[in-house]
Formats: structure tokens, sequence, C-alpha cells
């Protein structure tokens, strides 16, 4: 189970198996001069299975409101984020397979470091995420040669 984006990816995991395997050319990381441990940007990402599983308990929550309470938000993450090279070199790792990337200019809107304050998911929702970016990454690596060989429609 994985992401299956339509056309080019627009977030940097696809991005990554995809170049991986050969779909993609060269990974792009968008500006190395960030004030973070590494200089490229932070994001928090999040295993598939972990965000079906939140949406599995909202929607056990709200089965259980009243109408009143038929509606709430909450932040779905890790509520830890990665850089942009930490997920590519985690992704070396786990999968040992040798990424082609280079540094590129930072991109005009980029925020520099973003992830999810998830304390209201855990209490509200008694929910959080279970899988960090090496299981990620494993994962969505193993995704990505299952699509390789099998037709999705």
């Amino acid at each position: 189970i994985g992401e299956l984006p339509i056309g080019v990816p627009q977030n940097l995991v696809p991005f990554i198996t995809q170049s991986a395997i050969g779909k993609r050319g060269p990974i792009t990381v968008f500006g190395n001069d960030y004030d973070t441990p590494d200089g490229s940007c932070i994001r928090d990402y999040i295993h598939v299975v972990d965000l079906a599983e939140a949406h599995v308990a909202a929607i056990q929550k709200q089965e259980q409101g009243s109408s009143d309470e038929n509606y709430d938000v909450f932040n779905i993450g890790t509520g830890r984020g990665y850089t942009v090279l930490e997920a590519i070199k985690a992704f070396e790792t786990e999968n040992d397979v040798k990424l082609n990337y280079q540094i590129g200019a930072r991109r005009e809107g980029d925020i520099e470091k973003v992830w999810g304050d998830t304390t209201k998911s855990k209490q509200g929702l008694d929910w959080e995420a279970k899988f960090g970016i090496k299981e990620m990454m494993s994962s969505a690596w193993k995704w990505e040669k299952y699509l390789e060989n099998n037709e999705i429609q």
C-alpha cells in the first residue's frame, strides 16, 4: 500500500522512489542553506498506514459524539520533522540503494521548517503515528517495486 501519484509527484517520497527505480531523473534538493541541521528543509512525513489509522480513529470518535460534536480539527503527522537530506539518507540506508540527487537553488515559497503538533490527536483521538522515517522509506520502496511489476487501474 502506498502513494500512486498521477504525473510528476508533488511529494518527496514518491519522487525518491520513482527516481530510484528509474522513472524519474535525479532528485533536486531545493536549497542547502536553511537554518536546519544539514541546510535542507524540514517536513513531517507520515506512513500511509498511520494516516489510514488516524482516519479510522477520527471516524470512530465522530460515531461516538453527539450531533453538536460532529466535527473537529486534528493535526495528523508524526510530530517530528526530518530534513530532505535525512529522508534521502534513510531511503538509501534502509533499501541499500544509492540515489542520484543534486543540490539546487531554493524554491520560491518553500517554508524552512514545518511539522504537525500532534498533541490534540493523541489526546482527542487516542492516536499517534507508529512508523518512523526508516519504516516509511522501506515500505515506500516495496510499494514502488510492486508497482513496477503490477498494473494498477
